[in-house]
């Protein structure tokens, strides 16, 4: 039996991840002394802190990294649970529907770019399990892609929490004076890092048109070692142009 959010006509629910298990999407990417270190996986936010910094060694001991990415692994993981935390005890509304969910990954040798939909209101919905079967349907053998494809999910469906506590205190203010509140709120909501309305239209449909068939069909591509080499030199030379202008647009904040 399906275990279902309440509908906004209801008393909302308290902020959480629509999802059976409570995890939060956890993404590091650092740099430091000439060694990249990037990696994703999901995290339990009721766990004690201290398990941060236990990680952190871990990661760093058996990747052999040096001793300054103790301290910045563990930094960004404690501003990602705070951010998570910061919506804990907060309302969520969140309207009984079904929303599409993209892919567009590539682990390693393999590239993975497909879209479905998500019943947001079964809280016995499990992205983890959802990634095992997607791997098996699709032959794919990496067990590296399986936990990507998860916390692709994850990092979606907490936007859509995100923006469920931001409807809540949308419907708040209403009471009190909605329209003077709206362009606020509006103009917060643009700002969220994953515009799901642009990504996938403001409404979800269990029907596929016909037309839109192509749309829903998985594409899994196999890179050689020079597709991969040549796409990792871009990426590089990418996060290092960016790095550039970051630092740049830095220091003319500071001159301003």
């Amino acid at each position: 039996m399906k275990l279902h959010l309440p509908s906004s006509s209801k008393m909302p629910i308290r902020f959480r991840m629509p999802t059976a298990e409570n995890l939060i999407p956890v993404r590091l990417d650092i740099e430091n002394e000439g060694q990249h270190y990037k990696d994703s996986f999901t995290w339990n936010p009721s766990d004690p802190d201290s398990e941060v910094i236990s990680f952190a060694k871990r990661t760093v001991k058996d990747l052999k990294l040096p001793p300054a990415f103790i301290s910045q692994i563990s930094q960004s993981i404690h501003s990602q649970l705070a951010e998570f935390r910061s919506y804990e005890g907060q309302e969520m509304h969140l309207k009984e529907k079904i929303v599409p969910l993209k892919l567009d990954i590539r682990v390693n040798n393999t590239v993975i770019r497909d879209q479905f939909l998500w019943d947001i209101s079964n809280l016995e919905s499990d992205p983890e399990e959802f990634a095992i079967t997607l791997c098996k349907d699709l032959n794919v053998e990496d067990p590296e892609v399986g936990p990507t494809i998860a916390v692709c999910i994850r990092e979606q469906l907490f936007e859509i929490a995100i923006q469920g506590v931001a409807s809540a205190r949308e419907s708040r203010v209403g009471k009190k004076g909605r329209r003077g509140a709206e362009s606020f709120l509006n103009s917060k909501m643009s700002n969220s890092s994953l515009d799901l309305a642009k990504l996938f239209g403001s409404k979800g449909s269990v029907v596929r048109k016909r037309k839109d068939w192509y749309l829903y069909e998985p594409i899994v591509d196999i890179l050689s070692n020079e597709e991969v080499e040549a796409l990792d030199a871009r990426e590089e030379r990418n996060a290092r142009l960016k790095k550039k202008l970051d630092e740049k647009e830095d220091n003319f904040q500071e001159r301003i």
